[in-house]
């Protein structure tokens, strides 16, 4: 029974992943806003025969807005959530082709790159904080072909295959991807020699943390990001992507989060925290159709978090 169910998983692995290269193929020999409209009907067709993950999205943003939308808008915004979904995955597909600063420019626009500089002249590190918002991942790519060399904390994909291709992707220009749970003292050092590191807080995982307000409920957010700042003294530096009607992705760098340090240190973890997680809410409110509503991002219960 084991053995079938390996053999199982093993062969949808495989297509999965024969089917992300003819993807990235395709992606390479088409002109970007047919590729990215192409993909956009990929996703509003997936939101109709993906029965359980339509449903987690309608029930996250009933959550989220049940106060502020009616049903028919929540609905129209869950289908509109899976066009985005479906062209930003195809922009990081056909990112993979993008080999120099000028080729990434010609549709990604950086806004805020003096935010960034302000931060780094401190010398202390910089902690980009960012989220699961659009092509969140040529944040990286942007952040790499500028000599950042940021460090990014990633958890590997089940199928080897797949999480190579990944990784590469991410490492590609110079940013260094660094497996779940090997992060805190290569972070740390990171930090202190004046480096960079990327951390996405805003997914209920299996690390650290505490329980803060998102859209008014209480979630389990990670606090990796708030410990090696207060640890470190690296300044926190938030950033958000997303792709607009002019059909150019934004990249915006904002100006670095203060911390409050009152001796108390889960006082201080908690309420950080909290200020973290305002951000990255300000930043789904703007563009909620570009972030991933189909993550439990509520699933853990007080008292079932890590400490």
């Amino acid at each position: 029974m084991g053995s079938s169910k390996k053999i199982r998983r093993r062969i949808r692995y495989t297509l999965v992943y024969r089917f992300v290269q003819f993807l990235i193929f395709l992606s390479r020999i088409t002109p970007r806003v047919l590729w990215l409209r192409f993909c956009g009907s990929l996703g509003r067709v997936a939101y109709y025969f993906a029965r359980e993950t339509r449903t987690l999205t309608i029930r996250h943003l009933t959550m989220a807005f049940g106060q502020e939308k009616t049903s028919g808008d929540i609905r129209r915004l869950a289908h509109k959530t899976f066009e985005m979904l479906g062209k930003n995955t195809g922009e990081i597909l056909r990112a993979s082709r993008i080999q120099t600063r000028g080729q990434l420019e010609e549709f990604l626009t950086v806004h805020g790159i003096e935010n960034f500089e302000e931060a780094n002249a401190k010398g202390k590190g910089v902690i980009f904080l960012t989220c699961h918002l659009g092509a969140f991942d040529l944040q990286v790519t942007t952040m790499a072909m500028r000599g950042l060399n940021p460090n990014i904390i990633g958890t590997p994909l089940k199928d080897e295959r797949l999480n190579d291709l990944l990784w590469n992707y991410r490492n590609k220009h110079g940013a260094i991807a660094i497996a779940r749970g090997r992060e805190t003292f290569r972070m740390i050092k990171i930090l202190k020699s004046g480096g960079s590191v990327a951390l996405l807080i805003d997914q209920d995982t299996k690390v650290k943390s505490r329980f803060v307000n998102f859209f008014g409920m209480p979630a389990a957010t990670p606090v990796g990001a708030t410990v090696l700042a207060l640890k470190t003294g690296a300044a926190i530096v938030p950033t958000y992507v997303y792709l607009g009607k002019d059909w150019k992705q934004h990249m915006h760098i904002l100006p670095e989060i203060p911390l409050t340090h009152t001796g108390n240190d889960e006082v201080d973890m908690v309420y950080n925290t909290q200020l973290l997680s305002d951000f990255i809410e300000a930043a789904i409110r703007q563009h909620p159709e570009q972030w991933v509503w189909m993550h439990e991002r509520w699933k853990t219960k007080p008292g079932e978090e890590i400490a």
